[in-house]
């Protein structure tokens, strides 16, 4: 479909939307939103965020929470605040228990507590269990809505069962077998069973492949699980291997979009918002970044105590001064490239704890290379400018010791962009190591502690090259 047909089939909906809002009659508008698809109705809402309330409330219950569920979190806490109180507990309790809990996850505690109220007796039960897991975990993700047989059981029981129960389930397309203790045995896809002859039991089709998720992983560890074996659902058990729920790829894929916002914000240095940007309160936005600029410029801070260490140095070599900001800015760079590479590839499981020896050495080579690279071109920087000044078109000049400068430079580069890729490297692997966050490494961070440690390496390597011209201050003639 082109854009332009896009375009015209939404302004056709949103000019019928319209007309049935201005007309008042009810009927008419539930026909007309139950019509829709439920990613036109999404769509919808999104043009008209001020009519969220009424769009929810004028569709069928199940419509209703399909949609309700895809909405970003400030529309749904819009949503609910608008619906009229019997609507909400509809709504809630026709929710998926995963999808629930995403949403009242994320809610004050004093709200929480007014909608759990509105829940029916089983799917309150459900959902103080599942907010009981930790924060970030697989059991806050899982929904106990699936579909389960005996390895006893034959292909005819277990498609009575599908019949029976498959329509509340979240998926049929993979089928859980347990024994009577209620502990996980095997799985199997449902085409397994398609492709059996009515009578096979179930324990013939087993292959005892099986792949679980214990309720306390962390959200991140089962991503990397769904990843790596590519599977569109997983089953969640308890310590005992009692199976509990399951958990989709689509909830997996939310987790994961979620989780890569966090590490985008937490890398450019501020900590990790709880909503999108437009919907987070200006004061809390400064809350979520003020810390950080504050360890920033106190980390900074050492910068300017490092410079004055080597005040005498700059008085007698001013020249040196000028490529300060050069060969700082450089190393900052080359670690938060280092950083950037390493967390992502963390994140996506490239690498692990592990692999930090393998790392080490590649970002020594790497760190060696690059320097060697920017040495190099900041010795031919130096060496460009002395020659422009000997032909007369600059009048600047570095001095008769301009190569011994330009040496400096080049070498210093070289060390400062090694410490830096190791540096950049080796934080997130440390973090991880420590039960932290490898995000926390962020950028700025690894700049600002590359800087501090730049100057440092900078004018070591001047006082080994520069020697005796240093101290006697004949640099600056």
């Amino acid at each position: 479909m082109s854009e332009e047909t896009e375009e015209l089939e939404q302004n056709l909906i949103d000019a019928q939307f319209e007309l049935l809002l201005h007309e008042g009659d009810k009927e008419k508008l539930q026909e007309f939103l139950n019509e829709q698809n439920i990613s036109d109705v999404v769509e919808l809402i999104d043009r008209y965020p001020e009519e969220a309330s009424e769009i929810i409330s004028n569709m069928a219950i199940h419509r209703a929470s399909s949609v309700f569920k895809l909405l970003d979190l400030s529309v749904q806490k819009d949503v609910i605040h608008g619906l009229k109180t019997f609507k909400t507990a509809e709504l809630l309790n026709d929710l998926s228990p995963d999808d629930r809990i995403d949403f009242l996850q994320e809610l004050p505690k004093s709200v929480l507590r007014d909608l759990i109220k509105l829940l029916n007796q089983d799917e309150l039960k459900v959902t103080l269990r599942m907010l009981g897991y930790p924060e970030d975990s697989v059991g806050r993700l899982m929904t106990p809505d699936y579909i389960y047989v005996y390895e006893t059981d034959s292909v005819a029981d277990t498609f009575r069962v599908i019949r029976k129960n498959g329509k509340n389930t979240e998926t049929i397309d993979v089928i859980y077998v347990i024994n009577k203790k209620g502990e996980l045995v095997d799985d199997f896809r449902i085409r397994d069973l398609i492709l059996a002859a009515p009578d096979t039991k179930i324990s013939d089709i087993m292959d005892g492949r099986i792949i679980s998720l214990n309720v306390n992983d962390d959200q991140e560890k089962a991503s990397q699980i769904f990843r790596m074996n590519n599977r569109v659902a997983l089953p969640v058990t308890d310590d005992n291997d009692i199976l509990l729920g399951i958990v989709t790829i689509d909830d997996i894929l939310w987790v994961t979009n979620e989780e890569f916002s966090e590490d985008m914000q937490k890398m450019g240095g501020t900590e990790a918002l709880d909503e999108p940007y437009l919907d987070t309160p200006f004061f809390k936005l400064i809350r979520k970044r003020a810390p950080w600029l504050i360890i920033l410029f106190l980390s900074e801070m050492l910068t300017t105590t490092a410079m004055t260490y080597f005040s005498d140095e700059l008085s007698k070599a001013t020249v040196l001064a000028l490529f300060i900001p050069l060969v700082m800015s450089s190393g900052g760079n080359s670690g938060s490239q280092a950083s950037t590479l390493i967390i992502q590839a963390m994140a996506v499981g490239d690498v692990t704890l592990k692999d930090w020896w393998r790392i080490m050495r590649r970002e020594i080579l790497s760190g060696l290379m690059l320097g060697l690279i920017l040495g190099i071109i900041g010795f031919s920087r130096v060496s460009l400018w002395q020659w422009f000044h000997d032909i007369g078109i600059m009048n600047f000049t570095y001095g008769t010791h301009w190569l011994l400068i330009g040496i400096t430079i080049g070498f210093s580069l070289i060390g400062i962009i090694l410490w830096g890729s190791l540096a950049g490297s080796m934080l997130p692997i440390l973090l991880k190591k420590l039960g932290a966050d490898p995000a926390a490494s962020s950028a700025p961070f690894v700049a600002t502690l590359v800087d501090v440690t730049g100057i440092v390496i900078y004018f070591s390597t001047a006082y080994l090259v520069l020697g005796n011209l240093l101290q006697s201050g004949a640099l600056n003639h």
